[in-house]
């Protein structure tokens, strides 16, 4: 009998660096540059230009193409799917969104908020959606690494 769960998981985090050195790494094609669980990340060839289509070969085997859905410089963020997966994923789908807004008052002013979220289709289980929650927790401390380094 499978666990009822939510289909979705939001992590988030504040980056003590400014929106721009946070933002400047927020592209699907160099998420290796940050993300420790990453081995590459590298434009598909042969797709359509318009398509952007990057390949994630993670450090455990793990191979994803993922498509860039939508992307804003104006408002921060980047909305992307995983569109084909070795070994194959255990459920339907997923939407991921990475959105950056820089905090403009208080302490931890010029600081980045980051917020990380996955949308799966209702087939995902619990694990799974574990699984994103600590991915995104760990990426998110790899960016704040590299966001903040002088």
């Amino acid at each position: 009998m499978s666990i009822p769960t939510s289909t979705s998981v939001v992590e988030s985090a504040v980056i003590k660096a400014p929106l721009s050195h946070v933002w400047h790494h927020i592209k699907l094609q160099n998420f290796s540059n940050f993300w420790s669980a990453l081995n590459s990340s590298e434009f598909v060839k042969g797709t359509n230009d318009e398509a952007d289509v990057v390949h994630w070969t993670f450090k455990d085997g793990t191979e994803l193409d993922v498509k860039q859905e939508e992307h804003s410089t104006i408002n921060h963020y980047i909305t992307y799917s995983v569109i084909t997966a070795k070994p194959n994923l255990t459920y339907t789908s997923v939407y991921s969104t990475i959105r950056c807004y820089a905090v403009t008052s208080g302490g931890l002013e010029g600081s980045t908020y980051v917020e990380w979220s996955g949308n799966f289709s209702s087939d995902a289980d619990a694990g799974v959606i574990e699984d994103a929650k600590f991915k995104r927790r760990d990426a998110l401390v790899d960016l704040a690494k590299v966001a903040t380094k002088k």
